[in-house]
């Protein structure tokens, strides 16, 4: 399943026709449920208030990091980042409701759903504190989770998150009327493939299971749930900013961006470099440091996942 921003990238998907021929990737097996998406890891599951959350555990290390993926994508989306990191902390990938193994339902998606989810979430699995990693999206509630429940946190990664760039009313108001459940139900598999493409620098051939989990999805029982949830995240993300807030998290963080991000800033709404935007929210955190990765795009960490997990380990020995 590709890490599709829709809202993001809508217009990209409208003019995909424009684009050469893509592979249509005939020979994906359809699914019947989404938790039939093969994992990396073992899938467990955590009861979370009247939500199953599904998520992998790997390493032992006495540093636990817990990772939130983006909109659209699912915890496979960190396979790079645990292999890295595993040998020598505790990590934790988990689908946030609404995606991937977790429970789908009509559920009151905001940042302050996920992050109580998420402190629900770390209670349940017997965690007093942890570090907290999120991708884009899961950067944002990241942040929403740091500055509602400080206690519970030791450390913010951050990576290409969204929360820094900002919007204006009507911008806003934009994404909120811009994309439907119907319109995500009804996205190609050649428009998901030019979807996960402007994620990366350059796609990887490695990157290609994310493309055939978002097709092989769209027979699912529950994908309509799925395509529900993702235009109520947009929302969430827009109905919660953040960026005034950046200045009273006095955690370590840990800030990290493709220099040839696509996706922030938003390049229809907000045209220019991506350094500006990851500059400008770095600024605003009074304990943050920020490193930005060449020939790397949205989804830097998988892309570039020595170099962003060698930053991660040298982050926890500070």
């Amino acid at each position: 399943m590709p890490h599709n921003n829709f809202a993001l990238f809508l217009l990209l998907a409208l003019l995909s026709f424009t684009l050469p021929s893509c592979k249509v990737y005939p020979d994906v097996r359809p699914l019947e449920q989404m938790k039939e998406m093969a994992y990396p890891y073992p899938v467990s599951t955590v009861r979370v208030a009247d939500m199953d959350i599904a998520y992998v555990q790997e390493g032992r290390g006495t540093d636990t990091l817990i990772l939130i993926h983006g909109l659209g994508s699912y915890l496979p989306s960190w396979k790079k980042t645990i292999d890295g990191l595993r040998e020598s902390y505790t990590c934790i990938a988990l689908d946030l409701p609404g995606y991937g193994h977790s429970s789908k339902g009509n559920y009151p998606i905001s940042m302050t759903f996920y992050a109580e989810m998420l402190k629900g979430f770390m209670k349940a699995m017997g965690i007093r504190k942890a570090t907290i990693g999120g991708h884009s999206m899961g950067g944002q509630i990241a942040i929403f989770f740091s500055l509602a429940y400080p206690d519970l946190a030791n450390r913010l990664i951050l990576i290409a998150p969204a929360g820094f760039e900002q919007f204006t009313a009507g911008q806003r108001e934009w994404f909120r009327s811009a994309l439907t459940a119907e319109g995500v139900r009804l996205t190609t598999p050649e428009q998901i493939r030019v979807n996960m493409a402007y994620n990366f620098y350059d796609l990887p051939a490695d990157a290609g299971f994310m493309i055939e989990d978002r097709i092989a999805m769209r027979s699912a029982s529950d994908f309509r749930a799925y395509c529900a949830a993702i235009p109520l995240c947009v929302q969430a993300m827009v109905n919660d900013p953040v960026y005034d807030y950046l200045q009273d998290i006095n955690l370590p963080v840990l800030v990290i961006f493709g220099d040839n991000d696509n996706l922030i800033p938003n390049r229809y709404l907000n045209p220019g470099p991506t350094r500006e935007i990851a500059e400008d929210g770095t600024a605003q955190l009074p304990n943050a440091q920020l490193h930005m990765i060449p020939k790397a795009g949205h989804f830097v960490h998988f892309e570039k996942a020595d170099t962003v997990n060698a930053l991660i380990r040298e982050f926890f020995e500070r």
